[in-house]
């Protein structure tokens, strides 16, 4: 650092704010202490910084020890945040390891806080005990308030519910939700906003279609068993892109136009959805925004500052699967 200083003409401190605070240093000199950084190749010492701030600027990342497509991105929106709030993420999955074997690791590592990407109401309850011991932030949609646990998520109902009127908009009456596994936040908060804005619209609520996981695979069976309804639905609103790409080749199957013949919307925007056929119509999640306001979160807590807001807006993309369509 003394070296940057020396080639930039600036002072120690000056150097120190630029790296953790650079909206405190005029644009000028800011950009010749970058400058100075670049030319000498300049990297912070981690492990020197902690020794002299007696903060490991470590925060550990807890997820789910699964490959869908939320989890995944959210710790991945989680640990490019961490990195714009000078923090270096350690991550740890749940699955042979409970949260609180993953706090006891964190521990010895001098994390400075933990956030906890809680799908189920048991990863959620064990993060709530942790957050006695250490500031823990989870991200848990349909969670609630559990003090002294902060609570951060995408609004999952308000998701389903957009994707439910805009089929409503369209002219359906008969539209079915396939489901994902019941003891996950997301796709009981999908259910609850499907089912509620169906009944704002006096519409009649149908049983919902149970997936039973969240993969094509299980979109496909769900589907076959919507064909065999003698009062079919007219669309289909799916808990996740998977489901619906395997209900969608279902109805393929059968000989079903998508979406003259029955209109799909699914829910992430996963990629390549715009190049489905059709395109599926789905729910965009925010998580850069959330990941960001999850970081947000933890570091206001560290900090003995009260978080702020709690939940994230998704989007409704529109594309060719539902639009169009021609409810019966």
């Amino acid at each position: 650092m003394a070296d940057v200083a020396a080639r930039a003409g600036v002072s120690h401190q000056t150097v120190s704010r630029v790296l953790n605070q650079p909206s405190l240093v005029r644009p000028s000199t800011r950009q010749r202490v970058e400058q100075a950084i670049a030319e000498l190749g300049y990297r912070r010492n981690m492990s020197a910084r902690a020794l002299a701030t007696r903060r490991s600027s470590l925060i550990g990342v807890v997820s789910p020890a699964v490959t869908l497509f939320g989890p995944s991105h959210m710790a991945t929106a989680i640990q490019d945040a961490a990195r714009q709030f000078g923090y270096a993420t350690i991550s740890a999955t749940t699955g042979r390891t409970s949260p609180t074997e993953a706090l006891d690791f964190f521990l010895t590592l001098g994390v400075e806080g933990i956030i906890v990407i809680a799908p189920t109401r048991q990863t959620a309850t064990e993060a709530s005990r942790l957050a006695g011991t250490l500031p823990v932030v989870a991200v848990a949609a349909g969670m609630g308030k559990v003090r002294p646990l902060h609570v951060v998520a995408i609004d999952n109902e308000q998701g389903a519910r957009d994707a439910t009127r805009h089929l409503i908009d369209l002219g359906h009456e008969r539209i079915a939700h396939i489901a994902g596994p019941r003891d996950w936040f997301d796709a009981r908060a999908r259910i609850e906003g499907w089912r509620l804005e169906l009944e704002s619209a006096g519409l009649p609520v149908p049983d919902v279609i149970e997936g039973g996981g969240w993969g094509a695979a299980d979109g496909h069976a769900a589907a076959q068993r919507l064909l065999e309804m003698a009062d079919r639905p007219t669309a289909v609103f799916a808990a996740n892109d998977d489901l619906a790409l395997g209900a969608m080749r279902a109805f393929h199957t059968a000989g079903l136009r998508i979406p003259q013949d029955i209109a799909v919307v699914g829910y992430d925007d996963v990629a390549n959805t715009a190049f489905y056929e059709p395109p599926l119509t789905t729910v965009r999640q925010p998580f850069d925004d959330l990941g960001r306001h999850a970081l947000e979160a933890l570091v206001a807590t560290i900090e003995g500052r009260q978080p702020e807001g709690e939940l994230s807006p998704p989007e409704l993309v529109v594309r060719e699967s539902s639009v169009g369509s021609a409810a019966g």
